[in-house]
């Protein structure tokens, strides 16, 4: 038991040239001791439309500008837009919660709801399982008060709609349990929403900003940027007395305030798609970049990208300050050369081209603006000691979308300019001035069916069961299913590697697979009952019945369901297997029926994943 044990915790390091490899949604988590960086996860969608999801746990020295890779076989599986807290506790652990992952051609999607902690002096991973947990999502946020982590929002996809969640969750580190922290509906509290800022403070825990859609009937959904201020006040009961009955006591005291609209200048434009990270020497909020989306029509939306740097002062009732870079003073006090005016007698080319020399000669090559890093959204940011580092992110330009892998420094008790510490790789095409394509329209138009438009006017019966609502199975139907399942069924054993080069085919991860419509309804998903697969499918095998068979009735059903069961017989191997490719990844069992009663439509992953 003990060598088993040491087997599945046994740890590879490896030095590694550079930073990671280019990816977005991963996180950047300062080391609790302050001696380094650690990156966990991302993902990177290819131009060909794959999808890659990563479970790398890097970190960063630094002192020595090197970069090295932890691989173990216990770890979590590959995810983006997941949440990690550091804690100083035990020698330093790093808390891991949800995200999301997608097969490499987003045949199949689904979020965590996994709980990992990462032991800093031993590189190993160990997965935390409790009863009580928060449900499956990405894009929340975690933040440790004391020796409590709190968890806030996020947003679940089953491929219907995206909802996004206000609920709040306490894990106490010292009794390994997690509770949800309930509020009257006459409190106040903040609106669902992803992608939000989560900064600890003595006092409690602040909230700012995020993003969440709106949905209405019958239009599409529209994406909503969110810079309210919200702070979590947070209190510690008395122990109670001796003899009293302490099971059920709970010493935590929690309470929402929302904060005013701050008045100051410094405040950043409305925007999403940015994240504060905390610089503890100074107990401020520092943001980087982001992008503002307008609605210009139903087809188009324009975007702009933020490349600047923004504080929030946490201490008091709190407030935004300038966190402009320091111009350095011009030597021996030589004054800037002022543009010549335009002579009379020149002519208009003469004078566009002396303009034009003007403001090259203005361009001073020691400005520390010019160092700026590009405008992005989405960038990992961290704060060791009193140096922010920026890796990666996301740009946009025309209808191309670009994953940034560049990293960045800056000292913020200096703010003289940034260090890039590794150049990007990513070559943007300047060239490429297409308006982009509305992110809520075609992929995010959750109340439209993304096959509809591959089908004919002349729907057949298969082809109107892909558009429909999901139908409850009939009391009848239920009685057929559970007869047969008495019965049972023997399936054919096959070997292991080549059922697992079959499930692998069946998630979309090895080979893309372009499915008619009758092959997606006439095919069980994985985590789909028979049960389920009839429900869904049983108008499309009672037509086949009948096509070949002059019977109605009872009679049509019981056929029809017969050569269901074939069908899900047949399949029935493969999705066991997919089943168990999934639970290695960290999905658990409910998580996947779930995603099968979503139905076939759940499988993609929208072009507008990072506006969620």
């Amino acid at each position: 038991m003990q060598k088993e044990w040491e087997e599945a915790h046994t740890v590879t390091e490896e030095l590694v040239e550079g930073p990671p490899s280019r990816r977005a949604n991963a996180t950047l988590t300062a080391c609790p001791n302050g001696n380094h960086l650690w990156c966990i996860g991302g993902e990177l969608f290819s131009d060909d439309g794959r999808a890659y999801f990563y479970n790398d746990t890097f970190r960063y020295s630094p002192e020595k500008d090197e970069w090295r890779k932890f691989v173990s076989p216990t770890c979590p599986g590959p995810r983006s837009a997941h949440a990690v807290v550091a804690s100083p506790a035990g020698g330093g652990k790093l808390f891991l919660f949800g995200g999301e992952f997608s097969s490499l051609h987003q045949n199949t999607f689904h979020h965590y709801r996994d709980f990992w902690c990462f032991d800093i002096t031993t590189h190993s991973w160990d997965r935390i399982d409790t009863k009580i947990r928060p449900s499956a999502r990405s894009g929340h946020r975690m933040a440790i008060w004391k020796h409590y982590i709190f968890l806030f929002g996020g947003f679940y996809d089953p491929g219907i709609t995206t909802r996004y969640l206000n609920d709040l969750w306490v894990f106490d580190t010292q009794e390994y349990k997690w509770q949800q922290v309930e509020f009257r509906d006459t409190e106040s509290k903040p609106s669902p929403r992803s992608g939000f800022s989560f900064l600890p403070t003595p006092e409690g825990i602040l909230l700012y900003g995020g993003y969440c859609k709106e949905y209405a009937k019958g239009k599409r959904p529209v994406g909503v940027m969110l810079d309210d201020t919200w702070f979590l006040n947070l209190s510690l009961k008395s122990a109670p007395e001796a003899g009293s009955s302490s099971k059920s006591f709970n010493p935590l005291i929690a309470k929402w305030e929302r904060r005013k609209r701050p008045s100051t200048a410094y405040a950043p434009a409305l925007r999403s798609g940015c994240t504060m990270t905390l610089w503890t020497a100074k107990m401020t909020g520092v943001l980087f970049g982001g992008v503002t989306d307008e609605d210009t029509s139903e087809e188009t939306l324009e975007s702009h990208f933020w490349n600047d740097l923004n504080g929030y002062q946490l201490t008091g009732k709190g407030r935004w300050m300038s966190m402009t870079l320091r111009r350095p003073k011009a030597k021996g006090g030589a004054k800037k050369r002022k543009p010549q005016a335009p002579s009379a007698q020149r002519g208009e080319d003469s004078d566009a081209e002396g303009a034009a020399d003007s403001v090259v000669m203005e361009v001073d090559p020691d400005d520390p603006v010019l160092t700026t890093p590009l405008p992005r959204y989405n960038a990992m940011l961290a704060v060791l000691r009193n140096t922010l580092f920026i890796y990666g992110g996301i740009f946009e330009k025309g209808s191309r979308e670009y994953t940034l892998d560049d990293f960045h420094s800056l000292q913020l008790d200096k703010m003289d300019r940034y260090v890039c510490l590794k150049p990007t790789d990513v070559v943007i095409d300047e060239n490429d001035e297409s308006s982009s394509d509305d992110d809520d329209d075609d992929d995010d138009d959750d109340e439209e069916d993304s096959d509809e438009d591959d089908f004919d006017d002349g729907a057949t019966l298969v082809e109107e069961e892909m558009v429909k609502d999901k139908l409850p199975a009939k009391e009848e139907d239920l009685a057929i299913v559970e007869e047969a399942v008495e019965e049972g069924i023997a399936i054919d054993e096959e070997t292991n590697a080549d059922l697992r080069l079959r499930a692998t085919n069946f998630m979309g991860v090895a080979k893309d697979t372009t499915r008619s419509a009758e092959d997606v309804i006439s095919t069980p998903l994985p985590g789909e009952t028979l049960a389920m697969f009839y429900a869904r499918s049983r108008e499309y095998w009672a037509q086949k019945v009948y096509d070949s068979n002059d019977i109605r009735g009872k009679e049509l059903h019981r056929l029809g369901f017969s050569v269901a069961q074939e069908r899900y017989d047949e399949y029935k191997p493969i999705l066991k297997e997919v089943e168990k490719i999934l639970a290695e990844a960290g999905l658990d069992e409910e998580e996947m029926r779930n995603s099968a009663a979503a139905g076939p439509a759940a499988g993609g992953v929208g072009q507008s994943r990072n506006r969620r």
